[in-house]
């Protein structure tokens, strides 16, 4: 396998670069050495250190060149090789060593390990063990940048085989339409994971891709930091400037194998020593040598200086305490805040009190964000953005590509670095386009940062079937939301909690996912209005009765009402506590209706029944109240599809009378 980088002669060393030369060797040989010994304690028997580890050996010159172009407030997020980045970008050694060894003293306390350490209050944002998923975070990051006018670049790594992500693919989209101050490296050692790159690729130069999207790139041999930091240089003040993003292809040696425990069976000798020969140590030590800078004995002595001063680092670290389980950080902040005082009362619909909550948090707070797919010129698909961005802007209110990853990703980038941003995905269903950024990104802040970052963003969403929407626009998935620790899940039934729920997720300080409903839009009731916001997590009891409790949520709740009220007809007078929140969940509400009622209770939802919410929740209650005459039973859609068809969605979901009969049947 060729590489046009292989055989390149590198330019003598400038006087100008003498120190940096000298200081990049030894930074270059420090990082080896601290991967070496990383690689050999889970290599012991048994492992000294457990788990799978991602080597940047051969890339080195990379991270160490783009930081000493960049400014110290400039941002960095690192794939899951990102060891160097992270040193590069000024963390302690020692703690990132620790981290790597999950020891209690690591930056992270052991949870993050190898492939997802964070710096949270540093200029290294983390790494990030998904392929591809950094690069819309650090769009949100840049789209931070600008709203605080900080002239901050963000520098944000793949590799080569990234470049085939459709994560990758929606931020370079987003990048380029927003004119963003982010700079794309591409670390190209030729292997996508064990697959050789050019067998995935049908271009040249990897950097031939940023064509497509309108905006400069250049390829660049990577094992030489001098020519990595002027590279770096130029795309950060072209981004300072404001003409936007930059693409990178560094082209660099896999030096070893693609984790620690990768025998390489796959790769050709000859290919082995082609990256052997340019291992930019090595080269990097040979140009010293031949500019004079220093002797072949002192290049080696310098080298044994790091293993040394490593070895002495890593024997502390090992001996260093491991982490508690006592002190196991929570994976959302708790409720806080009670019922905040009313101010007025007004008539609306449920969408239009949509827009007012929006409207409020905008007026309330400079650092909150609204956007998404038609949401700015627009107004949104249901109207819930109407005018927002005439009246507050287009840098604040604004339509993004149709890229549903890209939405969610700049999301949490921009909650991690000071702003609020509310986000709209015009379908429940379409949130399984980009999922990963809530499971694999937005979830994990609080508790792998251990409580030092947290990520205030906000995800609104509409779900449920309606008549004449197909099986991808009817889907009801908050059981999926509400089984992520880290997501807080709400549900709206009417327009009074369309506004609450928007604002107590808006003031929250952990992501939120306000699901709406879509067939009630159009319905009209009062709305309270509130100088603050109320707390996360409270359900609210709707009716009041002594014989039997329903419990439910969103779609079903005026469903639920109605059944309550031909029950009452018939002499049955039944509780209707709608939960509202899923996550936090709100048990003691839930368990003072059961009580009140003698464990009489009926679970409701929309969702199909199997892996709905009613099941969790009839659990919690049993292991609440063992040893209680417990009567439950759920109803729920089936397990099936959806249909287009009114009269098939009919005899699908539940309604009153389905609601109202098993009332009957749990009363006996």
């Amino acid at each position: 396998m060729s590489n046009p980088t292989a055989d390149k002669v590198q330019p003598p060393i400038r006087s100008s670069d003498s120190n940096f030369a000298r200081e990049m060797l030894a930074r270059i040989a420090f990082i080896r050495a601290f991967e070496q010994r990383a690689w050999d304690l889970t290599m012991t028997s048994p492992p000294s250190v457990d788990g799978s580890m991602h080597f940047c050996a051969g890339q080195e010159a990379v991270p160490l060149g783009a930081l000493a172009a960049l400014g110290e407030q400039d941002q960095v997020v690192a794939t899951y090789r990102g060891h160097g980045w992270a040193i590069a970008s000024g963390l302690d050694e020692r703690k990132v060593f620790a981290e790597i060894c999950q020891r209690a003293e690591g930056i992270n306390g052991g949870r993050a390990g190898s492939a997802y350490m964070m710096g949270p209050g540093t200029r290294f944002v983390g790494e990030n063990s998904i392929v591809g998923a950094g690069t819309t975070i650090a769009c949100g990051i840049a789209m931070a940048n600008l709203a605080q006018k900080n002239g901050r670049v963000v520098v944000v790594t793949i590799g080569d085989g990234a470049l085939n992500q459709g994560s990758t693919h929606e931020a370079l989209a987003f990048a380029a339409a927003r004119l963003l101050p982010v700079i794309f490296v591409v670390e190209n050692n030729a292997w996508s994971e064990m697959t050789a790159t050019a067998d995935m690729f049908r271009v040249k130069r990897l950097a031939q891709r940023a064509t497509g999207y309108g905006f400069p790139s250049a390829t660049v041999d990577g094992t030489d930091p001098i020519g990595v930091r002027d590279s770096i240089a130029q795309a950060a003040d072209r981004a300072r400037k404001g003409e936007g993003p930059s693409l990178l292809e560094f082209r660099v040696p896999r030096l070893w194998g693609h984790y620690n425990r990768d025998i390489e069976h796959y790769r050709k000798k000859a290919d082995r020593e082609e990256a052997a020969q340019r291992d930019p140590l090595a080269r990097l030590g040979a140009r010293v040598v031949a500019a004079g800078l220093m002797s072949e004995g002192e290049v080696a002595d310098l080298i044994a200086a790091e293993q040394r001063k490593v070895s002495e680092m890593a024997d502390a670290v090992m001996a260093s305490a491991l982490p508690d389980p006592a002190d196991m950080p929570a994976v959302m902040a708790p409720p806080s805040g009670g019922e905040p005082a009313i101010v007025e009362t007004r008539e609306l619909t449920y969408i239009e009190a949509v827009n007012l909550a929006l409207r409020t948090e905008l007026e309330n707070d400079d650092s909150t964000l609204v956007f998404g797919e038609d949401v700015g010129k627009a107004g949104g698909i249901f109207g819930a953005t109407r005018h927002l961005q005439k009246d507050f802007g287009e840098d604040r209110v604004f339509d993004t590509p149709i890229a549903e990853n890209a939405i969610l990703g700049s999301a949490v980038g921009a909650a991690l670095y000071g702003m609020r941003p509310i986000v709209e995905i015009m379908w429940a269903d379409f949130l399984f386009v980009a999922i990963d950024q809530l499971i694999n990104q937005a979830s994990n802040v609080r508790f792998v940062s251990g409580g030092k970052a947290c990520l205030p963003m906000v995800v609104r969403t509409q779900q449920g079937a309606t008549p004449g929407s197909c099986a991808q626009h009817s889907q009801s998935i908050e059981a999926i939301l509400a089984h992520i620790p880290g997501l807080k899940v709400a549900l709206a039934a009417t327009g009074a909690d369309a506004y609450a729920l928007l604002r107590a997720a808006a003031a929250d300080p952990d992501p939120c996912v306000v699901i709406e409903a879509r067939k009630l839009y159009m319905t009209r009731g009062e709305v309270h209005l509130t100088e603050e916001a109320e707390p996360v997590g409270k359900a609210r009891l709707r009716r009041t009765g002594g014989d039997a409790t329903i419990l439910t949520w969103g779609t079903m709740v005026p469903v639920a009402l109605e059944a309550a009220e031909r029950l009452a007809a018939d002499g049955i007078e039944t509780n209707v506590l709608d939960l509202r929140w899923l996550s936090p969940l709100d048990e003691e509400a839930i368990l003072s209706a059961v009580r009140q009622t003698g464990g009489k209770t009926v679970i409701v939802h929309e969702a199909v029944r199997t892996g709905g919410f009613a099941g969790e929740i009839a659990m919690r209650i049993t292991e609440a109240l063992p040893g209680s005459n417990l009567r439950m039973r759920r109803v729920t859609t089936p397990d099936t599809r959806i249909p287009a068809s009114p009269v098939l969605q009919a005899s699908l979901i539940p309604d009153a009378n389905d609601i109202a009969d098993t009332v009957r049947a749990v009363l006996g």
